[in-house]
């Protein structure tokens, strides 16, 4: 890999560490809100990560990626984090998302 393209991984890869830290840190923000606002949330970005190392034949589960992203496994950090979205946070979703 030549310098110029190691470099740019090194500065993708602690750029997802802040946005990995920084999620961490802001667990007043809701997934669905980000779903809302920018059409990913945690989940997504766990998504994307399996499916980056399952390009490069790397085994990695669902339950792996995700405490990857919250720092704890889902389910906990869904009992400590996790609001009751209102109906209209619901149909907002299902308005932006529609497949």
């Amino acid at each position: 890999m030549a310098k110029h393209e190691e470099m740019r991984t090194e500065l993708e890869a602690a750029a997802f560490r802040r946005l990995v830290e920084h999620l961490r840190a802001r667990t007043d923000v809701q997934n669905i809100d980000m779903m809302n606002l920018a059409g990913f949330c945690r989940n997504c970005l766990s998504n994307w990560y399996q499916e980056a190392a399952e390009a490069r034949g790397v085994p990695l589960s669902k339950a792996e990626s995700r405490q990857i992203v919250y720092g704890m496994p889902y389910e906990e950090w869904k009992a400590r984090h996790q609001m009751e979205a209102s109906p209209e946070k619901l149909a907002e979703l299902a308005k932006n998302h529609q497949h």
